[in-house]
């Protein structure tokens, strides 16, 4: 197997800190982010106040992607003004006691033509980090809406 491919050079690095794991609390390093953390209700936990690792995931996905859609756009003159990109993030059983991810990726940009959104989306998954990391690893399906 061929070692996995990071960047060149790491521009950026960041860093945060979880205690008590999925009903418990985490942390950023420099204070922005702190967020309680509560299992779902629908794997069994008290879907209290606090967010998962999915909800956070699928927040960072999404930017991330919406991101990369802006910029494949810009290159290609095309305006994405009122667009959005919705991550949906799914969790289950994959086997052997184990667990998975799957992404659902909905990108909304009215009074985009088909064919360009097309473009700009397979753009978009080819330039997003995110879609880097999870390319061969987990499920990532993309839809325009």
């Amino acid at each position: 197997m061929a070692p996995a491919q990071g960047p060149v050079r790491v521009l950026y690095t960041a860093e945060a800190t979880a205690v008590g794991g999925r009903d418990g609390h985490a942390k950023t390093s420099d204070g922005r982010l702190d967020v309680a953390l509560d299992v779902p209700s629908e794997l069994g936990g008290s879907g209290g106040q606090g967010t998962n690792p999915e909800q956070l995931f699928a927040c960072g996905y999404s930017a991330c992607f919406h991101n990369a859609l802006e910029g494949v756009a810009r290159r290609s003159k095309v305006s994405v003004e009122g667009s959005s990109v919705t991550a949906r993030v799914g969790f289950g059983p994959i086997g052997e006691g184990r667990f998975g991810l799957t992404v659902e990726l909905l990108a909304h940009l009215p009074g985009v033509d088909p064919a360009m959104a097309e473009t700009l989306v397979a753009g978009a998954h080819d330039r997003c980090p995110y879609s880097n990391a999870t390319r061969g690893n987990i499920p990532v399906d993309l839809k325009i809406v």
